[in-house]
């Protein structure tokens, strides 16, 4: 392993300015820290750097547009000369062991330009998961053996939520998240992954654990989500950064399951707010003007 490879942590937050603390708290705990933190909240109001915990490494508070893509993109920029970084939800707990399992990738792998792995448990899917609850799940983590970092599998794209970038070709080529997908920016993880694709390889580790409590705090409108849920996947289809069979699959799955539950939905998805968005995105495509940005028009 390189002892020079440094990493950086990348954190885009909007709405969150209580869970941010939590966080950091989690940061704190690894066992090999980052380089730094970089920190870029939608608003002012969204990050109290006063508050933060005391870290073994600088917080480095960065502004942009509101918006994951434009707010990633400012972290991006401010990355310096280290050469990964660790882009993670406001509400992602990385394992302890984290950053040293991808130092020890991206120094012995140099073909990896994106490494990330599903949560070993996700609230995005379900009512979310609290902070008590994410901490037990982490303290029963069993130990990993050595070498774990190199059991990868090749994937279609990163999770958001984690998702780990070498920053040599982000700076050879000009690859940005495309800001073009507002506000939430739906399925901008897999767009920027198929871009990176073209200079290496996208994989699957599964060393890189972590908890996602899916906080239903800060969210998107189910509106605008469900207009996001058509109009992205579209969008990125005539870009050519997501295949037909992808986009069709997401537009197909998302649509059923609200038209499914919108009489019944769960508590935690606004499901009839998502339907209403998804057949207004449907409209707007047989109309010929299905625009990802049409959102920030919408309630």
């Amino acid at each position: 392993m390189s002892p020079g490879l440094q990493v950086v942590i990348g954190i885009a937050t909007a709405g969150r300015r209580e869970q941010m603390p939590l966080t950091l708290a989690q940061l704190a705990l690894q066992r090999r820290p980052p380089a730094r933190v970089i920190v870029c909240p939608a608003s002012p109001e969204d990050f109290d750097a006063d508050g933060a915990p005391p870290m073994p490494c600088p917080v480095e508070v960065v502004h942009g547009p509101r918006g994951s893509c434009a707010q990633r993109n400012a972290i991006l920029a401010s990355c310096g000369d280290a050469d990964v970084v660790v882009f993670i939800d406001d509400d992602y707990y990385p394992a302890p062991d984290y950053v040293e399992q991808v130092q020890h990738l991206f120094a012995a792998r140099p073909e990896v330009v994106v490494a990330t792995h599903h949560p070993v448990r996700d609230g995005a899917v379900g009512p979310g998961i609290g902070h008590e609850t994410a901490l037990a799940i982490l303290a029963a983590l069993p130990p990993q053996p050595e070498g774990a970092a190199a059991a990868l599998r090749t994937t279609y794209g990163g999770y958001g939520c984690n998702m780990t970038v070498r920053l040599a070709p982000v700076r050879a080529h000009g690859v940005l998240f495309d800001d073009n997908l507002p506000l939430y920016g739906w399925l901008e993880d897999i767009d920027f992954s198929r871009r990176m694709a073209a200079h290496g390889a996208i994989v699957d580790c599964a060393a890189l654990r972590g908890v996602h409590l899916g906080s239903k705090r800060g969210r998107t409108s189910g509106l605008r989500f469900g207009y996001s849920q058509v109009a992205n996947p579209v969008y990125l289809l005539r870009k050519g950064s997501m295949s037909a069979s992808y986009a069709l699959r997401h537009i197909a799955r998302n649509v059923a399951k609200n038209l499914a539950r919108a009489a019944w939905p769960e508590p935690w998805v606004d499901r009839r707010g998502r339907l209403k968005g998804n057949l207004l995105a449907v409209g707007d495509l047989l109309r010929g003007r299905l625009d990802p940005g049409r959102i920030r028009a919408l309630g």
